[in-house]
């Protein structure tokens, strides 16, 4: 069914930013079920380009990517796409924490995650 303005679209988009792919699976596996589209990136550039053709609700973002920082990224998406709320997911933490969180980012998670940790966070976010 075509969405129009009388029936908006319900489902939340998540874009997922991870090189591991074992890590990816993981956060399907955990997110699969809910009213969500996840989809997937490996580097900050696919990120650029996916969120100039579409806008999630939430981006999932690893803060060591082949391209660079996620967390020097989190400007960046706040400027251009100020609506989409920012999960960071790093082993880097405290400090990267402290970080993440005044540059922007809604919510930290640290590795490793529990999938109660995840699900219970993207809850909230999405709330």
């Amino acid at each position: 069914m075509k969405q129009t303005a009388l029936q908006p679209d319900k489902t939340k988009r998540i874009l997922i930013v991870e090189d591991e792919g074992d890590i990816c699976l993981l956060l399907n596996l955990i997110l699969h079920g809910e009213k969500t589209d996840i989809d997937h990136v490996n580097s900050i550039a696919a990120a650029k380009k996916y969120l100039n053709e579409q806008q999630p609700t939430l981006l999932m973002l690893d803060n060591k990517l082949p391209d660079g920082l996620g967390i020097d990224f989190i400007n960046y998406i706040k400027k251009e796409y100020p609506a989409v709320k920012i999960m960071m997911i790093s082993g880097f933490g405290a400090s990267a924490k402290d970080l993440a969180l005044d540059n922007g980012a809604d919510l930290f998670i640290e590795k490793p995650f529990t999938r109660e940790e995840v699900y219970q966070s993207v809850q909230t976010l999405l709330a």
